[in-house]
C-alpha cells in the first residue's frame, strides 16, 4: 500500500492531479478533525477566564509555533538588512525604489524619503513614503535623473506574466536597461536577484541567473559590492563567484554605481 500511495504522490507531483486515496484519506480525516476542533474550543474557553470575549467564531488554532527558535525567510531578512544598511551609510537626499520588499521602503523611509514604485501600486500611507505606479520594463523617468535606485527581487519576474505584467521572454533585460539608463551619473543602483551555479527559469514562478550574467548585463556600471544569501540560509557580506557557483537558489546583492 506505502508503495501504491508513492507512485500516486509521484503522478500528482508530475501532473498536478490529486489522486483519488487522497481523497479517501480526507474523509477518514474529516471526522478526527471536527473532534478537535470541538476539544480545542472548550480548552480555550476555560482560558478565556471571564476576561476576554470568546465564541466559536473567535477560534485560531496555532498548531506549529512552538519551535526551538524563530524561523524566518533567509532571502527577504537578509536582503532588505543589507540594503537598509547601505542607504543610511549612503545618506541620499531620497531614494527611488522599484517594486521590492514593502517592509524595506516603510521601515527605509525612517531614514530618508523614499518614492517607491510598482506595476500594482501599494496604498501605503507613511510619512517619508511616496507610493506611485510605475512599469519597471518602461520608467517614466529621464535619463541619468536618479542618483539612488533600487530593484531588488524583482526583476527574476519581469515577463512571466505573474504579476499581470505582459507576457516577454526579454522582459528582464528591458527592464535592467532601463535601470542603467534612469541612474544618474555617479549615482547607485541597488539590485537583488536569485543566483545559481546555473541559469535556470521555473515558469511562471521566477528566473535564476549567474553571477556572471548579471555581470554582463550591468555592463559599464561598477560592481562595489556583492553579498549573497546561501541556499543554507547564511549571508555572506563579502562573497565572490566560487560562492555563488555553488548554490542552486541563493540570493545574489549587487551594489553597483554609475560611472562619472
Amino acid at each position: 500500500m506505502d508503495k501504491i500511495i508513492r507512485i500516486l504522490k509521484k503522478f500528482h507531483r508530475r501532473y498536478r492531479i490529486i489522486p483519488f486515496v487522497w481523497l479517501w484519506n480526507f474523509i477518514h480525516w474529516l471526522p478526527r478533525s471536527i473532534k478537535y476542533n470541538i476539544d480545542y474550543f472548550m480548552k480555550a474557553k476555560k482560558l478565556a477566564d471571564n476576561r476576554f470575549l470568546y465564541g466559536w467564531s473567535q477560534r485560531w488554532p496555532c498548531l506549529y509555533d512552538a519551535t526551538d527558535s524563530t524561523s524566518f525567510d533567509p532571502h527577504y531578512v537578509y536582503h532588505t538588512s543589507w540594503a537598509a544598511r547601505i542607504i543610511v551609510r549612503l545618506k541620499p537626499e531620497y531614494h527611488t525604489d522599484i517594486s521590492s520588499s514593502l517592509f524595506f521602503a516603510g521601515i527605509a523611509s525612517a531614514a530618508t524619503p523614499i518614492r517607491f514604485y510598482d506595476y500594482r501600486p501599494a496604498g501605503l500611507k507613511l510619512r517619508g513614503l511616496d507610493c506611485g505606479k510605475a512599469d519597471v520594463a518602461n520608467l517614466p523617468f529621464d535619463d541619468n535623473s536618479i542618483s539612488s535606485l533600487s530593484c531588488m527581487h524583482v526583476m527574476e519576474h519581469i515577463g512571466l506574466g505573474r504579476y499581470g505584467d505582459p507576457f516577454d521572454p526579454s522582459g528582464d533585460l528591458k527592464g535592467i536597461a532601463e535601470l542603467k539608463r534612469v541612474l544618474a551619473h555617479g549615482g547607485h543602483l541597488l539590485f537583488v536577484v536569485p543566483i545559481g551555479g546555473v541559469a535556470k527559469l521555473y515558469y511562471n514562478a521566477h528566473r535564476v541567473y549567474t553571477l556572471e550574467q548579471i555581470k554582463e548585463y550591468f555592463e559599464g556600471l561598477e560592481l562595489k559590492e556583492f553579498a549573497l544569501v546561501t541556499d543554507s540560509g547564511d549571508f555572506i557580506e563579502r562573497a565572490d563567484e566560487d560562492d555563488a557557483q555553488k548554490q542552486t537558489y541563493g540570493c545574489g546583492c549587487f551594489l553597483f554605481k554609475k560611472r562619472i
